[in-house]
């Protein structure tokens, strides 16, 4: 993985940032209070309307994990909204999320929800419905809730939430040379499939999509990538930028059939191009991602250089 900015961690202008928990729960107490500390370092401070509740497999009921999301979404005085964790239970709220207002938070206040995994569903809704952006990036149990928190993902979660424009580059597979330039958007691969034929999913031309996934087998990754090639989705887009997969074990059954075998097969099947090396998803070292935003993609020599720019009022 190759940075190019080796600027040290920049001072954040953020007060307050508020947990809110639209899936599953946190399994360790311990977490939020270190996810607490980590924040403090920065200068902000966090705050959380969440207690050890529990409802089923979930971190409240529908009505409590609603009530949750919108009370950060009225609150002017919060700055960042960010995911507990994911774990699936999202979905389920979307028909009863005030997206409207959601968007109104972020164009008014300049207000930054973010988050990854079950989150995806959310922030593709909002980028649906509304055109408002949001971001893929940390969360406070899963990131910012162990020991030390990574200083790539810091460094790049802080300049997100500061800047409206973000340069990386890293290491890539899958081309030798490519400039694009297109709508950023995308996240979890399981949750987008989810979203295919519904309201939520963005009708998004000439994009640039990126992926990823946790304990998905290669052969499942393929055929959730085929899924979004037959409904036409890849075809449309101008890059796919595939993050992080892993979690998986390769079986007796798959004979050898692996990660590389099936995004080789995604590769024929789709006239876009597609490239891996992204460093985001469910591993420690994560960039954060606007979704929404205009990024310029340039691949030359197994390096690429991404440039996200936006502006949460105007979008």
């Amino acid at each position: 993985m190759i940075d190019r900015d080796d600027e040290p961690l920049p001072g954040v202008e953020i007060e307050t940032i508020a947990v809110f928990a639209p899936g599953g729960y946190e399994v360790d107490s311990l977490r939020l209070s270190q996810a607490e500390r980590h924040v403090e370092a920065a200068g902000c401070r966090l705050v959380t309307a969440l207690s050890d509740r529990r409802s089923g497999r979930f971190s409240g009921t529908d009505e409590e994990r609603l009530h949750w999301l919108q009370a950060v979404i009225d609150d002017p005085t919060i700055a960042i909204a960010m995911a507990l964790r994911g774990g699936y239970g999202a979905t389920r709220l979307l028909p009863s999320i005030d997206f409207d207002a959601m968007a109104a938070s972020v164009r008014s206040t300049g207000k930054r929800f973010v988050g990854h995994s079950d989150f995806t569903a959310i922030s593709l809704g909002l980028l649906s419905r509304t055109g408002a952006l949001s971001f893929a990036g940390p969360m406070a149990g899963y990131d910012f809730g162990g020991p030390a928190m990574d200083p790539y993902t810091a460094l790049h979660f802080w300049r997100a939430m500061r800047e409206a424009r973000v340069d990386v580059a890293f290491e890539t597979t899958g081309s030798d040379a490519l400039e694009v330039e297109g709508q950023l958007w995308g996240g979890n691969l399981t949750m987008l499939c989810s979203l295919i034929g519904t309201p939520w999913m963005p009708a998004i031309e000439g994009g640039v999509l990126f992926v990823e996934d946790i304990n998905e087998q290669p052969y499942r990754i393929e055929r959730m990538m085929i899924q979004l090639q037959q409904a036409g989705i890849l075809d449309r887009q101008k890059l796919i930028l595939c993050g992080d997969f892993s979690g998986y074990r390769v079986t007796d059954y798959d004979n050898g059939y692996g990660l590389a075998e099936a995004l080789a097969y995604v590769r024929e099947a789709t006239t876009t191009p597609v490239v891996g090396g992204l460093p985001f998803g469910h591993c420690p070292q994560k960039l954060t991602l606007a979704v929404g935003a205009r990024a310029e993609v340039d691949i030359a020599g197994g390096l690429c250089q991404l440039r996200q720019r936006w502006d949460l009022a105007t979008t």
